[in-house]
């Protein structure tokens, strides 16, 4: 089964390249996640003096109160706001279901060597470094905690090399709005706390693979170095961190409403009475359910579910056109699916071509 995944996810990255990116439906931001890295029996990296999971609830929470307080309108919503354990895909999960325009992942850094020090912040996408790779190794080994991980993450094992080979592929379709703000926070970190930076920093993140708005994770600094663990731990640097990271949300915020405030949302009009048939891509069929989610559907667009034969069958594509429908079909081919095929529906279900043909040509 894992080598299904791993085989099928090379197929999808093919389907990946070039995707256009998604930015927030509405022209203002108005809700926003803040997330706290690990918690609970969960401790995160360990300083001689400190835990990752305090220190960084501690900037979460700081953080949080700073964009309630200046921007009255905004839903600040966290991921946990006590010491619990909370598991990596709920984490996403609380921000895909609650419509979140940003998604904030705060976490601290750690080394066998006490002399790197700094801050950085990643973005979903392709790791250029083993650094980069063992850090989100640390990160996403918090699953490890959950019970029945294996199970919930789709067969990836944090520790295993081959799958970050696959994870690392599926770039967000908000990587430049994630870059974006990723850009600002460091600024703010180096120009206004003083702190080194370590850049802006791409690597396969669960809990970003999972969020479906610009999302970002930041690590504040190593507490594996005496100096940087000594000012995070203190509530001087705890602040200074936090309000950097409004300021980066702020700034961030300005620049993306200015640059859409001139959008109008688009007004559909429903037809009436004419029956709508509609094309659609089978290329996946199960014997038990999977999430429209699931890691081996990432890249495909407008994917639909139905059950049919005791099978849960799965399309992509939503053409009123039979001529487009094959071109998708045929762009899918080229990209390496097999087994593919056009199906037709009315009123969600499917019905022959045949009978979609015959109905279309009555139609007119």
């Amino acid at each position: 089964m894992k080598r299904l995944v791993l085989n099928f996810g090379i197929i999808l990255l093919l389907c990946l390249i070039g995707l256009s990116g998604f930015s927030q439906l509405e022209n203002k931001i108005t809700k926003v996640v803040i997330d706290a890295g690990h918690g609970g029996k969960d401790p995160g990296a360990l300083g001689k003096h400190s835990k990752e999971k305090d220190i960084v609830l501690a900037v979460a929470l700081k953080t949080g109160k700073y964009i309630e307080e200046n921007f009255k309108y905004i839903e600040v919503l966290y991921t946990r706001k006590t010491d619990v354990f909370v598991e990596l895909h709920k984490r996403a999960q609380i921000a895909n279901e609650s419509g979140a325009d940003v998604f904030i992942s705060i976490h601290c850094n750690s080394n066998r060597s006490s002399q790197p020090y700094g801050a950085e912040t990643y973005v979903m996408g392709l790791h250029k470094t083993q650094q980069n790779l063992e850090v989100a190794k640390t990160e996403n080994a918090a699953i490890l905690y959950e019970d029945d991980y294996i199970t919930q993450y789709e067969g990836f094992d944090p520790n295993s090399d081959e799958d970050y080979i696959i994870l690392s592929m599926f770039q967000s379709a908000n990587i430049d709005q994630s870059i974006n703000l990723s850009s600002k926070v460091q600024n703010q970190f180096h120009e206004r706390v003083g702190r080194k930076d370590r850049g802006v920093k791409q690597a396969g993140f669960w809990v970003l693979y999972k969020t479906t708005m610009p999302g970002i994770l930041i690590e504040l600094g190593f507490l594996s170095n005496p100096n940087e663990e000594k000012f995070l731990i203190s509530d001087k640097g705890q602040v200074y961190m936090a309000s950097a990271i409004y300021r980066a949300f702020k700034e961030y915020k300005k620049e993306f409403e200015e640059a859409n405030k001139n959008l109008k949302p688009v007004v559909v009009k429903k037809e009436e009475s004419k029956p709508v048939i509609y094309y659609r891509v089978q290329f996946a069929s199960f014997k038990k359910e999977k999430s429209l989610d699931f890691r081996k559907f990432r890249g495909l667009q407008e994917i639909k579910m139905y059950k049919h034969d005791g099978s849960y069958k799965y399309t992509t594509g939503n053409e009123t056109s039979l001529k487009n429908a094959i071109e998708l079909k045929e762009k899918l081919r080229d990209k390496g699916y097999k087994d593919i095929f056009v199906v037709a529906f009315l009123n969600e279900e499917r019905i022959s071509l045949d009978e979609a043909n015959r109905l279309n040509e009555n139609k007119n």
